[in-house]
């Protein structure tokens, strides 16, 4: 109901936003001659950011001009894409994107920096609206078995890394396959995810505490609406979970708005771009299918079932002991509000026989839970490391 009703407001929203258009247009073009009134820039700011707050926003171009992207394996709720380039004799490179509200291309950073020197391949999550029901559920044991799919296509000589959630299928994955004997990557590589997420709770992690489990199921499950092929599927809707991404930081977004509205006051269009560019990317939200994110509710955030040795997918125990060939570095953010210090550095308990010298683990200071995938510090502080990791244990 909540769905359709969302649905509905923005129906009831199109006359509006049609004025605010016509408005943008009248006295914020310059060759309209209502531009020129002495408060025609003020109509116009105010028309562009109730546009923007108003807006549906579309999943976001890959827009990497040094690769040519191509579907290498095609499943009902994921794609997995080869970034080709001209050389393709480089260290392959699996990067497992969080399916935790936003789209895929959110590690865009994080694939850019890696083409200059490796061969990479990335998950590419499909809006679960966009699903049949034909298709079937999706589970947290699903996860694991894409996961285990993907590194047995790119296997021998792949190395595998995962950006936040994906980091406890990564690691359940990579443990099956070393338990049925059937390889696995050369590195894992598992940046702020939560590993133990009873370690440095954070606001995510208390109210999967404080909350049982049947609140996520009466509140936050909707049924997908008749308009999108995945008519009556269970999710979780993109849009509850962008208000969720808001409410951690109301003040920090309240602010951000106001100062863009500012900026177009003034005529600062390199900041008003800046403004637009982070929040096309922030505001795009995908459907989450309901199985899977109730799974990981229950498994990993109330059970915390891997840390405590009681992780089973499909009755089969996860064991990270098993792994001994591959090589572990995990990667933390000092000021990560999502995954606390020490939740990701806790696989290196649970792998304890991996040796030491094949184990690494970097702090990284002043880096929130974006900044160790995205953006300066990714690229002059953690990239360095991720990159001499594989080199290291090619």
């Amino acid at each position: 109901m909540l769905y359709s009703l969302y649905e509905a407001q923005h129906l009831a929203l199109a006359p509006m936003r049609f004025m605010a258009e016509l408005s943008r247009g009248w006295f914020g073009h310059p060759f309209s001659p209502f531009a020129h009134f002495p408060m025609s820039r003020r109509f116009a700011a105010s028309s562009d950011l109730f546009l923007r707050v108003t807006d549906r926003y579309e999943k976001p171009q890959w827009n990497l001009q040094e690769a040519r992207i191509e579907v290498a394996l095609a499943k009902p709720f994921c794609n997995l894409l080869h970034f080709k380039t001209a050389n393709a004799s480089r260290r392959k490179v699996l990067v497992v994107a969080p399916l935790s509200g936003h789209h895929s291309t959110l590690v865009r950073d994080t694939v850019r920096m890696l083409l200059a020197e490796h061969d990479v391949w990335a998950t590419d999550w499909i809006d679960a609206r966009m699903v049949p029901l034909s298709q079937g559920p999706f589970h947290l044991a699903d996860y694991v078995d894409y996961v285990r799919d993907w590194i047995r296509l790119l296997s021998p000589d792949v190395h595998a890394i995962s950006v936040c959630q994906p980091t406890v299928p990564m690691l359940a994955a990579v443990s099956l396959m070393a338990t049925n004997k059937e390889g696995g990557p050369r590195t894992m590589t598992l940046m702020g995810g939560p590993i133990d997420a009873r370690r440095s709770p954070t606001a995510v992690n208390n109210l999967a505490q404080k909350k049982p489990f049947s609140w996520f199921q009466q509140n936050v499950i909707h049924r997908v609406p008749p308009k999108y092929p995945g008519y009556m599927r269970q999710v979780y809707p993109g849009f509850l979970q962008h208000l969720g991404f808001v409410a951690m930081n109301p003040d920090r977004h309240l602010s951000a708005h106001w100062d863009y509205y500012h900026h177009l006051l003034k005529g600062d269009g390199e900041s008003a771009e800046a403004h637009r560019r982070f929040y096309d990317e922030y505001n795009a939200v995908l459907d989450m299918p309901a199985e899977y994110y109730l799974d990981t509710v229950k498994t990993v955030f109330q059970d915390f079932a891997l840390p405590k040795g009681r992780m089973f997918v499909r009755e089969e125990l996860v064991r990270p002991q098993a792994i001994r060939d591959t090589a572990l570095l995990t990667v933390e953010g000092e000021l990560d509000d999502i995954s606390g210090n020490g939740q990701t550095e806790a696989a290196h308990a649970l792998c304890l026989n991996i040796s030491r010298a094949r184990r690494e683990h970097f702090l990284a200071a002043g880096v929130g839970h974006y900044g160790i995938f995205s953006g300066r510090r990714w690229r002059e502080m953690i990239y360095p490391r991720v990159r001499d990791f594989i080199a290291k244990h090619s």
